[in-house]
């Protein structure tokens, strides 16, 4: 089982870091309160257990830093984490490790964050923190590393479990991805009306649709004049035969966004923020949703529209 590691908060994050560390490192691993932490987020002193072997341990005093990121694709190699600009994440953090290491209080620096490592950027980045910190000993810990861990330490993927309770509303863009990408790839075949035929507008259902999930007048009026002229075209796309899979694909999306709708109401305050919440995650966290917003958008509205999402009335479905 892999585990959205970009969902979970920078705290938990920090606490799984700990935590693994106390395996690989030993027992007296100490963790650090949240705040300003002068570089560090676990410290060690001693030799460790199995890090990063049992037969050339560390020793001395080690430093820990959990870097977090809530980007499900990022990388150590990004700009904004290792890049050249002063507001790149490792830039900042230089001048702290440089301290601890002139102030004799860090003899090995290690770096987790749930990013990807390759090959090259850990070559890079160890020699620049060894150069500009000099600190003799550096490891980095990409993503592949801590799922690696977890597996070999059973406890922490419950640990990881028990963070489903908190963490905030998140789903896969997967299902939707392969839809909106398939009409995407469509649209030179597609007839997409200019605007919305006049018996359309007026939907009794609809309005009552709203009333019961407590969606504005305002945000209802955004779906109608935007959108609803295209529902027609989604709905033919789908029920053609030879997007049989294209179907199977909405059909799970439905699933999923129809339960966390459900079970995440009562977090937000108007239903609008939740639709429009659930939304721009999805986008955040998928490229071709984020390329192609209004296709995303006119599908996504398209299945509040005919009640495949959302609470309703029997009576509200759209037949």
């Amino acid at each position: 089982m892999r585990f959205a590691l970009q969902d979970l908060h920078s705290g938990q994050f920090e606490d799984l870091v700990v935590d693994i560390c106390g395996e690989l490192l030993g027992p007296g691993v100490q963790g650090f309160a949240t705040g300003p932490d002068g570089g560090r987020d676990a410290k060690f002193v001693g030799v460790a257990d199995n890090f990063p072997s049992r037969a050339d341990p560390l020793s001395g005093t080690t430093i820990v830093q959990a870097k977090h990121t809530s980007n499900p694709i990022g990388k150590f190699s990004d700009t904004d984490f290792s890049g050249t600009g002063a507001t790149a994440t490792l830039r900042k953090e230089i001048p702290r490790i440089r301290a601890l290491r002139d102030a004799g209080k860090i003899d090995n620096y290690v770096l987790f964050s749930n990013r990807r490592l390759g090959a090259i950027a850990n070559e890079n980045i160890t020699d620049l923190l060894k150069d500009e910190t000099s600190v003799p000993v550096v490891h980095l810990v990409g993503v592949e590393g801590i799922e690696r861990y977890v597996k070999r330490y059973p406890y922490l993927s419950t640990s990881l479990a028990d963070f489903e309770y908190a963490l905030p509303l998140r789903a896969s863009p997967d299902d939707l991805a392969e839809v909106i990408t398939a009409i995407a790839a469509a649209q030179p075949t597609l007839k997409w009306p200019e605007s919305t035929s006049a018996n359309s507008l007026e939907r009794t259902a609809f309005t009552e649709k709203n009333r019961l999930n407590g969606l504005s007048e305002d945000y209802a009026r955004t779906i109608t004049r935007g959108f609803l002229k295209h529902f027609d075209v989604v709905k033919k796309f789908l029920a053609d035969p030879v997007n049989a899979r294209v179907y199977d694909a909405y059909r799970n999306a439905v699933d999923e966004f129809a339960a966390k709708l459900l079970a995440h109401r009562a977090d937000f305050p108007v239903f609008d923020q939740l639709l429009e919440h659930l939304l721009s995650t999805l986008i955040e966290r998928d490229g071709d949703l984020s390329q192609h917003k209004r296709i995303t958008r006119t599908v996504f509205y398209y299945m509040y529209w005919v009640c495949d999402i959302g609470a309703e009335d029997e009576r509200t479905r759209d037949a």
